[in-house]
């Protein structure tokens, strides 16, 4: 590995996405979760996807899915990896025969290495904040020593990254990549191309 990734989480237009892929953003994630203020439709998602073309890896995100909804989003958008956010078993996970990732949400007290090692098989491990209510994009960040040594799996670190503080993350932490939402954004579920671009330099920066 020569950088540290980009995933701009959290996409609605393909505006921000093309914004996204001309800074240099390596990977684009698309919400399938009612309760988010950054939720798509699939036809929407399937906009996005053919516009930003098939060399960026565009990432589909679930909380608590039923396997229906998640094969439909699957089979009509041809994103490439599916991304779960909830409480869903190893064995849920596997069952969509698609590479996947599986966020870890940092809850006080959680024994983090051991909650990624239920997911042998996962792609990467995701680490973000915890909120009690909310599943993600909170803009929240939690203490980074708590993150555990997965190798040689990829760990992804998110919750609460921005230009101003992505940089100590991937200096003190050195992830596989880094994930962002809420810290490129105006307003929930609207990109701002003057942040990605910053935040895209600040990663590579350091």
């Amino acid at each position: 590995m020569t950088g540290t990734f980009i995933k701009v989480c959290g996409i609605t237009r393909i505006a921000d996405a093309e914004a996204a892929v001309a800074a240099g953003v390596d990977a684009l994630g698309l919400v399938f979760h009612p309760a988010s203020p950054r939720v798509v439709s699939v036809a929407q998602a399937a906009t996005i996807t053919a516009a930003v073309g098939p060399f960026v890896t565009t990432v589909a995100l679930f909380v608590n899915a039923t396997t229906a909804q998640v094969e439909a989003v699957l089979a009509a958008t041809g994103i490439h990896l599916a991304q779960f956010h909830g409480d869903e078993t190893p064995e849920y996970c596997r069952s969509f025969r698609r590479p996947y990732i599986k966020a870890i949400r940092m809850a006080p007290g959680l024994d983090a290495a051991a909650a990624a090692a239920r997911y042998p098989d996962a792609a990467a491990c995701l680490f973000d904040a915890w909120h009690p209510r909310l599943a993600g994009g909170t803009g929240d960040v939690f203490d980074w020593s708590r993150l555990p040594d997965i190798a040689p799996r990829p760990l992804i670190l998110a919750g609460g990254l921005t230009v101003a503080n992505v940089a100590a993350a991937v200096h003190g932490r050195r992830p596989y990549a880094v994930d962002v939402s809420s810290g490129v954004e105006s307003a929930p579920g609207q990109k701002d191309a003057r942040r990605i671009t910053e935040f895209v330099a600040a990663v590579r920066s350091a």
